[in-house]
């Protein structure tokens, strides 16, 4: 796959997958996916101790665990045999460091409140559209995208990464996506389940560390990439 058509299927992806969000966003579904989880009594798995403890406290430990990991792998001294060079790893790491602060930094100039936080599931504040960018629902606000959801899909850069090669995490890249996915997926459940959030919440956040990643990882660093196709040739002579 040559670079620039790897590329553009990758933008295609990006755009598909900012479609679904769009679709699912514009169609006003956050509400009715909410009413099916909590009521006006609130939410019955706010404090269950699966999605509290395990899938929002736990979850955070092993995600800061793994970047511990990705780290000294970027930074360690010698180059892997094989795979993306040292200063590639770096670069992801960085995309990946980027995305988190990203998500918390809109965050805080959000002023759409946790569904815990609004009228129609026990809390005190309207429902307001995050589109609003500018009206305050008069709740805490400080909810939109989702914090959480971003721990995990953070991790897509190192599937950016990974994507040109035709072994290793790349001989595996439809899987690892999958695995991702179904890991987000679980971690955004129980947030939603807990009223923490919104689905729209997580697919924002979801997108914005893909497409955030995808830049970071795909903007033009010419002698980094003249090193790396250099270094891919000849792994793949060895194979």
């Amino acid at each position: 796959m040559s670079g620039m058509s790897g590329r553009r299927q990758e933008l295609r992806l990006l755009a598909m997958l900012l479609l679904a969000v769009l679709a699912w966003d514009l169609g006003g579904l956050d509400l009715a996916a909410a009413h099916r989880l909590g009521d006006v009594r609130g939410f019955a798995a706010r404090d269950a101790f699966w999605a509290k403890t395990v899938m929002h406290d736990a979850l955070r430990w092993l995600e800061g665990a793994a970047w511990m990991l990705l780290g000294a792998d970027a930074m360690r001294r010698r180059e892997a045999p094989w795979g993306p060079s040292r200063g590639l790893r770096r670069r992801a790491l960085l995309a990946g460091v980027l995305t988190l602060l990203l998500v918390p930094a809109l965050k805080t100039f959000s002023t759409t409140s946790c569904p815990w936080s609004l009228l129609p599931f026990g809390g005190t504040a309207p429902w307001v559209s995050h589109w609003h960018w500018l009206l305050s629902d008069g709740g805490p606000g400080r909810c939109f995208p989702s914090g959480h959801s971003a721990g995990v899909f953070a991790f897509s850069s190192w599937l950016w990464l990974w994507r040109p090669w035709r072994h290793g995490l790349g001989a595996r890249w439809p899987a690892a996506c999958v695995a991702l996915l179904g890991i987000g997926l679980l971690a955004s459940y129980a947030q939603w389940a807990r009223g923490a959030h919104f689905v729209s919440h997580s697919l924002w956040a979801a997108w914005l560390c893909a497409a955030c990643s995808w830049v970071s990882l795909r903007v033009p660093l010419p002698r980094l990439l003249t090193l790396q196709a250099r270094r891919q040739a000849r792994c793949t002579a060895r194979l």
